[in-house]
């Protein structure tokens, strides 16, 4: 019975090795994995996330052995089930699930990251059994989608009329000013949260939610430039838009 990993194009032009297990294919495995794991991990930990280059390099090449010990047994017996893999990939998830927190300013942080992590999982499971076209490919793609798809959204969120703001007041009498503000501006308040994580710091802190309307969004050509204008307020100590 042909091996179905010989389907693979680099492996066949890489030869039979690459796609049988032997000393020579867990090595070259393994430091591709090493290599595409370095490459995202080192994209991570250059924008200062907790899980950086260490914890995509083992996760991929944990993914990556746990692939290669399905390969074995299934060549052991005809019917075994990948349940190494599969265990794997969830374990994978739940430890990146952890990653997920909630900033103080009602922000989800950490999610690109945990899907990072899981994706780079996959790849460590494709290169692992032999699939190396595969995990080039997918490799590509979530290093395209964590380096540069960030700019694509900024300009994206640039040209939405709705726009969220972390908003601190210097009392919370201040709050109608604000709103009074925002209405002379032509723009409409959707939702105003109370952030209790500063309850004792003696500012009144809130999640506000804004839409501009459309009549009036070609004047405000960017979010920026309304909150610069309006942190120049006396009565605001401090804002910025979430993201």
């Amino acid at each position: 019975m042909a091996n179905p990993f010989l389907n693979d194009p680099i492996a066949q032009v890489l030869g039979s090795w690459s796609a049988s297990i032997n000393i020579y294919s867990v090595l070259f495995r393994i430091f591709i994995v090493f290599i595409l794991a370095s490459i995202i991990g080192c994209e991570r930990s250059s924008k200062r996330h907790s899980a950086g280059l260490r914890t995509f390099i083992i996760v991929s090449m944990a993914s990556a052995v746990s692939a290669m010990i399905d390969v074995c047994i299934l060549n052991i017996s005809s019917q075994g089930f990948p349940l190494i893999s599969a265990a794997a990939v969830v374990s994978i998830a739940m430890i990146s699930g952890n990653s997920i927190v909630f900033s103080s300013r009602s922000q989800i942080k950490g999610l690109t990251t945990s899907a990072g992590l899981w994706a780079c999982c996959v790849v460590g499971l494709a290169a692992g059994g032999g699939l190396y076209t595969i995990a080039l490919i997918s490799f590509v793609a979530l290093l395209f989608c964590i380096s540069q798809l960030p700019r694509i959204e900024r300009i994206l969120k640039d040209r939405s009329n709705h726009f969220e703001v972390h908003l601190e007041l210097k009392n919370s009498y201040n709050l109608q000013d604000f709103v009074t503000t925002i209405r002379r501006l032509d723009m409409k308040i959707d939702d105003i949260e109370s952030n209790p994580a500063y309850a004792n710091s003696g500012l009144s802190v809130y999640s506000v939610s804004i839409t501009i309307n459309e009549r009036d969004f070609e004047r405000y050509k960017k979010h920026r430039d309304i909150i610069e204008a309006l942190r120049s307020l006396d009565y605001i100590h401090y804002i910025e838009e979430m993201n």
